[in-house]
């Protein structure tokens, strides 16, 4: 490796991935398929199997409103995801894709997955990986006809690459004179996955403090909107929406509101009625009070980092549903910062789609 390190994001460091692309390029690590192709994606994790369609999707699509978003993106990111594509020329990572469950596609990926595949390996983390190729004409033809089909698709996961994929392939249209809706920049790659694949975990909420508030205080401000049972000092779990639990000075509390409010997301309630009224937390992108626990590692991770004097009390909420996404990008809503994490995570670099014009 090079002594010096390049700042993330910068010119030197960009040139420096583009090369070493090239170079897998050249020396066979990375190989160029000859003929168009689907690939049919599997990942087992934990006993639980995730099977998509690997595949570009159009940058038209999204300013269509045919891929639907649920998530506010941050311009600084798109901007900085916009010079990677348009310096490495290349996608490494698929966006995260969600379609409503199609018997048709089910049918197709289950006669797919039955022969031998081209890739099958197990990564460190010990989850496995498949892949099939699917290149000939009548497969690929039921394919392109059952998404033709398909009146929306749902960004699951990847909305910062989304937008900066869209972002670039306009900014190059607009450059290019002889555009013809063919070139590279038009697709980017996504992974296609029925609803019912897709694994929704919560984003669970950690505060460095309490505004300045005793605990007994703080309860005391809880109680007007929630109904506060006290778990002693075993971990509890939400179990329905609606449901909160709490974590604060060696002291585990469920929380229930009192009222049912069935057109808001409990993410959304939990800002409205605790992080900004008693917390002075406003702004879940920007606030460095705020701190963001992925549910996949756990409720006992709120204990954790909170009994390490890192921060004073602790949030876990019940996840939301692909529904719930479903719903929410439907109505050209916004869910708030970090309320899902999807699974499957998709590997970078197991697939590549190169942008570089033939």
């Amino acid at each position: 490796g090079d002594a010096v390190k390049s700042k993330p994001n910068s010119p030197e460091l960009l040139k420096k991935i583009k090369k070493k692309y090239l170079q897998f390029v050249q020396e066979g690590i990375l190989i160029s398929d000859t003929e168009e192709s689907f690939y049919i994606y599997q990942q087992v994790k934990e006993g639980h199997i995730f099977t998509g369609i690997i595949a570009c999707a159009s940058i038209w699509d999204y300013f269509g409103n045919v891929i639907k978003r649920h998530e506010q993106t941050i311009l600084d990111r798109e901007e900085k995801l916009k010079q990677y594509l348009e310096v490495c020329d290349f996608n490494a990572e698929p966006v995260c894709f969600c379609y409503k469950n199609n018997e048709v596609l089910r049918k197709i990926i289950s006669g797919v997955v039955k022969q031998e595949s081209v890739y099958d390996f197990s990564t460190t983390d010990k989850i496995e990986h498949k892949l099939w190729k699917v290149s000939d004409k009548k497969t690929v033809d039921e394919i392109v006809s059952a998404f033709a089909k398909i009146p929306a698709v749902y960004i699951a996961d990847g909305h910062h690459r989304t937008s900066a994929s869209a972002l670039l392939g306009k900014t190059l249209k607009e450059k290019n004179k002889n555009h013809t809706g063919n070139e590279p920049y038009n697709y980017f790659l996504a992974a296609f996955f029925p609803e019912s694949d897709l694994k929704i975990y919560e984003f669970n909420r950690i505060v460095r403090d309490l505004n300045f508030l005793s605990k007994d205080i703080f309860l005391r401000k809880l109680s007007s909107n929630f109904t506060l049972s006290d778990k002693g000092p075993l971990p509890c779990k939400p179990v329905k929406k609606g449901e909160f639990c709490m974590y604060v000075e060696d002291q585990w509390y469920s929380l229930t509101l009192k009222e049912e409010h069935k057109d808001k997301l409990d993410a959304e309630l939990l800002t409205e009625l605790v992080l900004a009224p008693l917390l002075d937390i406003h702004d879940l992108k920007t606030d460095k009070r705020i701190l963001f626990v992925s549910g996949t590692k756990g409720i006992s991770e709120l204990k954790k980092i909170i009994d390490s004097g890192k921060a004073m009390v602790g949030f876990g909420l019940y996840p939301v549903t692909m529904q719930d996404v479903i719903k929410t990008a439907d109505s050209n809503d916004i869910m708030p910062p970090k309320t899902t994490w999807v699974e499957p995570k998709l590997r970078s670099g197991l697939v590549v789609y190169s942008m570089d014009s033939p």
